[in-house]
């Protein structure tokens, strides 16, 4: 098999019956072009011999059927859906129908995986163990600004059982506020969606004067923690995609014609 279809995880530890992880580029060896590495996003531009390769080696190694694997067509929102026993007997076509234009997706079925695809955007992981659910959200600034972590907890909150505090996080691999400029315009947005520009943002040197730097990180924290979810359950991977694009990919190094990482979760 070709090194670079070689699945190779960043594993997170959330409960024992769980597997929480995110792919990353290679497991060894150069890399040479943007989709270079491991990659099972179907709509990034990949070749889908590629894709296929790869998604059936992550199926592999996770120990799971190959359509037990559920990647959303993210647009940048915040649409939920649920994949459950009644989702996993459609056919191809209409599954694929329901995941398109969605940021969130959310099982309580065990040995099915679960992710979303990012290259800078901020992955996040959820577990709850109360209701025995798993979630993952993709949360670029749009989906922040949005709320889309707001969206997964109002689903959630949906089972009369719910507990927050007993939901643990993952904040995986994404751009770091050193790395993540922007113009004045996103910076008010974020401060028309109520964040404190002081706590999530500050001005640093550019090539005009000084831009926003927006921490990500910190934002996605913040909102977890209003939703009732303790500090101690959120795990930050401190991972920067733009610093590290050999080991993970990154849309602002790379281009956005370039592969994707996964996160995913799974309760066995």
């Amino acid at each position: 098999m070709n090194q670079e279809n070689i699945p190779a995880l960043l594993e997170y530890q959330m409960a024992p019956a769980v597997r929480a992880f995110s792919t990353k580029r290679t497991a060894d060896g150069p890399l040479d072009g943007p989709y270079a590495g491991f990659n099972i996003t179907h709509y990034c531009g990949d070749a889908p011999d590629h894709v296929a390769t790869s998604r059936h080696s992550l199926c592999q190694l996770l120990g799971i059927a190959d359509n037990h694997l559920f990647l959303p067509y993210q647009t940048h929102g915040t649409e939920l859906v649920e994949i459950d026993n009644a989702f996993l007997q459609l056919p191809v076509a209409e599954q694929q129908q329901q995941l398109y234009a969605k940021d969130i997706i959310l099982t309580r079925e065990r040995g099915v995986c679960i992710g979303v695809s990012t290259a800078d955007c901020v992955p996040v992981l959820l577990y709850d163990a109360s209701t025995e659910c798993v979630c993952a959200i993709h949360a670029g600034w749009r989906g922040v600004v949005g709320n889309a972590v707001g969206a997964a907890f109002r689903q959630l909150r949906q089972c009369a059982d719910f507990d927050a505090s007993q939901v643990r996080a993952v904040v995986g691999p994404s751009i770091s506020q050193a790395a993540f400029e922007v113009g004045d315009e996103v910076a008010e947005a974020f401060a028309k969606a109520g964040f404190s520009l002081d706590q999530v943002a500050r001005r640093m040197p550019s090539a005009d004067g000084s831009r926003y730097h927006i921490d990500l990180w910190a934002a996605v924290s913040q909102q977890l923690l209003r939703e009732g979810v303790s500090l101690a359950a959120i795990q930050v991977s401190g991972i920067c995609t733009y610093a590290e694009v050999d080991t993970f990919f990154s849309a602002r190094r790379l281009g956005i014609q370039s592969g994707r990482i996964f996160s995913g979760i799974l309760m066995l």
